[in-house]
């Protein structure tokens, strides 16, 4: 006997990257920031008082919200506060799709996308990428016609790292008859030009993701937020939302850490220079890595290897480091490596010297 609806039934649930339980494991499989959060973020933690935890917190999360709205040039009603980017997610399906309705995304991309959809009861509306990772030309045509109510574009790319210039997200939002969520996990590793909240003003449709858990080194907090035109936030902060979804905790914490955009910028420049100088590690060993705005780095096995990724992940965690393998077509030739501090980032490159140097030394045959 089971109890299930029979779509989730149906469906497999999202597969998390490891969370080991032994500190001397290097986590290099979930693109967390190796650098540690704001001291003006660990303060506001040390001065949480009891009353804090005893009554309920702020209803919108009135700290991150208005921290955001300035950081961004925005009005608070702009702004609605999220437990983690992934509840925007949720929120944006239940709001905007009706039952039954489709989900456009491009493939491959964020692997919860999929399952958020099944659990909606949803179909996938899906466009590939091409060589380059880029949309089809004609991905909005294909969405339009699809009749989709709510598409989910990640920019910069997981897994890839590739960025979607602001203009081509324009143009998405123009064309699209329905909302175009753009989840920018990542941007905080983009070049700093790179302005997609800027076209908000313009396009009614598009609402836009951001999360501490990457760029502010605040992942074990949960705190995420949207922005997009106020007609788009409001049915998401006044109807959908959950209530108090945002804990105390996570709102002053979150509010400090988005106010010390000094330490902030600091960490995203050290993980762009370790993730130039890792890029051309894998590159100097027959690795293929396309350029990344993000904080890891998508790498497909050198050629003449005789070890598969899956493999070389595999070596990896056998020395106690951790990276990702995605078993798909796209990316079975593949590993994800998410950026580390120079010194972990060492450690993974000798431990593939060893890896590699291991498998040219078996026989053939």
């Amino acid at each position: 006997m089971t109890y299930e609806r029979e779509n989730i039934q149906r469906m497999a649930g999202y597969q998390p990257g490891e969370q080991p339980d032994d500190d001397r494991v290097l986590k290099l499989n979930t693109n967390e920031n190796p650098w540690p959060p704001s001291p003006a973020a660990m303060a506001a933690l040390q001065q949480i008082a009891e009353d804090a935890l005893r009554r309920y917190p702020s209803p919108t999360a009135a700290a991150v919200r208005h921290q955001a709205a300035r950081l961004h040039g925005v009005s608070t009603d702009q702004i609605v506060t999220t437990n983690g980017g992934d509840e925007l997610l949720r929120l944006a399906m239940t709001t905007f799709v009706p039952p039954g309705a489709p989900i456009g995304i491009a493939e491959p991309s964020y692997s919860l996308y999929p399952v958020l959809a099944a659990i909606h009861d949803s179909p996938i509306e899906a466009a590939e990428l091409d060589a380059q990772w880029s949309l089809p030309d004609d991905f909005a045509e294909r969405m339009n016609a699809a009749g989709v109510p709510l598409t989910l574009i990640v920019n910069p790319h997981a897994p890839s790292g590739h960025l979607l210039p602001a203009a081509r997200i324009s143009q998405l939002a123009a064309a699209l008859d329905g909302v175009l969520l753009v989840d920018e996990a990542y941007v905080d590793f983009a070049p700093a030009d790179h302005d997609v909240i800027g076209l908000i003003a313009r396009h009614d449709n598009l609402l836009v993701l951001r999360t501490l858990s990457k760029g502010y080194g605040l992942a074990g907090l949960r705190l995420g937020y949207g922005i997009g035109a106020p007609g788009l936030i409001a049915p998401i902060a006044e109807k959908t939302r959950d209530s108090y979804s945002v804990d105390a905790v996570a709102d002053a914490v979150g509010a400090a850490a988005l106010a010390d955009q000094d330490h902030a910028r600091s960490t995203w420049q050290a993980v762009c220079d370790a993730r130039g100088r890792l890029t051309r590690a894998l590159e100097a060993r027959g690795f293929t890595v396309p350029e990344s705005a993000t904080n890891f780095c998508l790498a497909t096995r050198p050629p003449d290897s005789p070890l598969s990724a899956a493999a070389i992940k595999d070596g990896l965690k056998a020395r106690g480091i951790l990276i990702r393998h995605f078993d798909t077509p796209r990316l079975a030739d593949k590993i994800r490596i998410s950026v580390g501090t120079p010194e972990q980032n060492d450690r993974l490159i000798t431990a593939l010297d060893e890896i590699l140097a291991a498998a040219a030394d078996q026989p053939a045959g």
